[in-house]
């Protein structure tokens, strides 16, 4: 038998992964989503699946053994309004609020939460930042903080709480993808300076770093889920090209990222975070793609 898992963002990109992963494992997963018929495209048709679309649904059901909180409104796809901003939190951290709330209520929590956040929690820099890095302030950090002051409710229900600090996820979706076709026409090169640093994961690696969380009762709080070997985003961009086969040599300047993308552009796109898996090296966790070139290749 299985661990029986909460999972909410289950129909998203890192989300979807691990429910495959944890379908494949034997587990009983249920799915929170506010989009079941997406989460029931992009899922395994199980029996060992429930797709759940209100905390309401949640009363009943017998007790978890985990919980996985990766729900969350995309911060990439285009420029921050304040009514973006308000979505961004609402998705996570008031929806965290409510579980914790209603985990209270139900007199049960999972014993082990592993719960969402990013390396935006460190603001940016070129210094190597572990887990304990000091943060610099700026709106990535005020979100992430806030994300993981609000799963640090689920300590005072008996949890032990990880927080989930999530660098750029290779994959077939997210950044990798939306780089993808400029890359292919020969179009794609260095954002800015290049010189800001780009601290990766491939897909693989992500959900074996989440079932490490898991399985790990001596890990809490700060968990980086990024590859040992960060890159520039200049060095990022050549070896895509070299990947591609084509050209990387067409930088986007710092000007243009500004225009178009506003503080988006520069906190997500200028400004880097050269952040290490110090916690995840030292408790004996093997990547299976440690460095940039190994990743590329496996994906294209």
């Amino acid at each position: 038998m299985g661990n029986r898992t909460l999972v909410t963002g289950g129909s998203g990109f890192i989300g979807s992964h691990y429910c495959r992963s944890a379908l494949a494992a034997g587990d009983q997963l249920t799915v929170l989503t506010r989009q079941p018929e997406r989460a029931a495209k992009r899922l395994p048709s199980t029996a060992q699946l429930t797709v759940i679309s209100s905390l309401a649904e949640l009363d009943g059901m017998a007790p978890f053994d985990r919980l996985i909180n990766l729900a969350g409104e995309p911060l990439a796809d285009r420029r921050w309004s304040k009514a973006r901003k308000a979505a961004f939190y609402a998705s996570r951290v008031e929806l965290t609020k409510q579980l914790v709330d209603k985990f209270a209520e139900l007199g049960h929590a999972p014993p082990v939460a592993v719960s969402g956040s990013a390396i935006g929690y460190y603001g940016h820099g070129s210094k190597p930042q572990r887990e304990d890095g000091i943060a610099r302030d700026g709106f990535s950090h005020q979100l992430c903080h806030a994300w993981e002051q609000a799963a640090l409710g689920f300590e005072d229900l008996g949890a032990r709480v990880v927080w989930l600090r999530t660098g750029v996820v290779l994959g077939e979706q997210g950044a990798l993808q939306k780089m993808l076709p400029a890359f292919k026409l020969a179009l794609g090169g260095p954002i800015g300076s290049g010189k800001q640093w780009m601290s990766w994961v491939h897909i693989e690696d992500m959900v074996g770093l989440i079932n490490h969380a898991l399985a790990r009762s001596d890990l809490r709080h700060g968990f980086n889920a990024t590859a040992p070997n960060p890159v520039t985003n200049a060095e990022f961009a050549r070896q895509l090209g070299r990947a591609l086969h084509r050209p990387a040599r067409l930088p986007m300047p710092a000007l243009a990222v500004k225009v178009l993308f506003g503080e988006m552009g520069v906190e997500l796109l200028l400004n880097g975070q050269n952040v290490v898996p110090g916690k995840a090296l030292e408790s004996g966790y093997r990547f299976a793609y440690p460095e940039l070139d190994g990743a590329l290749q496996s994906l294209l």
